[in-house]
């Protein structure tokens, strides 16, 4: 009689171990929290978990305040080619008169991309982003400094909850890239020394607003 091999051995174990039935190991692994409950607001854990990665979170009571804020930001890093693309960014600025480049003119000497989102994850601090937009892939990680302005109706707990979001807003018609920014782009490949904006984004940060009421 051949022996058989080792590898045979195992193969036979797999396959019989395929072909018995077993109950599910793990009946209510479903029901099974994933994530301990919090009694905070959801804006106040998405500026926790935001801040703990290095981002940066601003809450404007309105849309005055928030081009307030835009306009220290802007004095605070010395920002002078800021872009924005998508329409209804374009016209918060243009009512409030922010100067802005609305194309991509000298867009290689970009110093702050601003862009709408798609929801506010609070669970993890992360922006959910498509290019569903005008501003497609280019204007939220070429510059250095990405600025989000996001309204109190886009944050959700958690990323099924941002889906939702995506799905009622496009129906079937989904963009074709979807994607999470927790904090600005990082890597600890060299020497394991953390580096902020090796791969995109040195400065990531949140303007929240009320929604508009009417």
């Amino acid at each position: 009689m051949k022996a058989t091999t080792a590898k045979e051995q195992m193969l036979k174990k797999i396959r019989n171990a395929l072909l018995q039935k077993r109950e599910h190991p793990y009946p209510n692994f479903e029901e099974t929290a994933l994530h301990a409950e919090t009694t905070e607001p959801m804006d106040v854990l998405f500026a926790q978990r935001l801040t703990a990665v290095a981002g940066h979170f601003i809450y404007c009571e309105d849309e005055v305040n928030f081009v307030e804020s835009l306009l220290a930001l802007a004095e605070q890093e010395k920002l002078r080619r800021m872009y924005a693309w998508e329409p209804r960014v374009k016209e918060l600025l243009d009512h409030y008169g922010f100067p802005y480049f609305q194309t991509d003119k000298d867009f290689a000497e970009a110093e702050a991309g601003i862009t709408a989102c798609e929801a506010l994850i609070a669970r993890s601090g992360s922006v959910l982003v498509s290019n569903g937009g005008a501003a497609g892939r280019r204007l939220s990680i070429y510059p250095h400094i990405h600025i989000v302005v996001a309204y109190a109706s886009q944050l959700v707990m958690d990323i099924k909850d941002g889906l939702h979001l995506i799905k009622q807003r496009y129906g079937d018609n989904l963009p074709s890239l979807m994607s999470l920014v927790t904090g600005p782009s990082r890597t600890a490949d060299i020497e394991k020394t953390l580096v902020l904006g090796a791969h995109g984004p040195k400065n990531l940060y949140v303007f929240l607003l009320e929604d508009r009421l009417g």
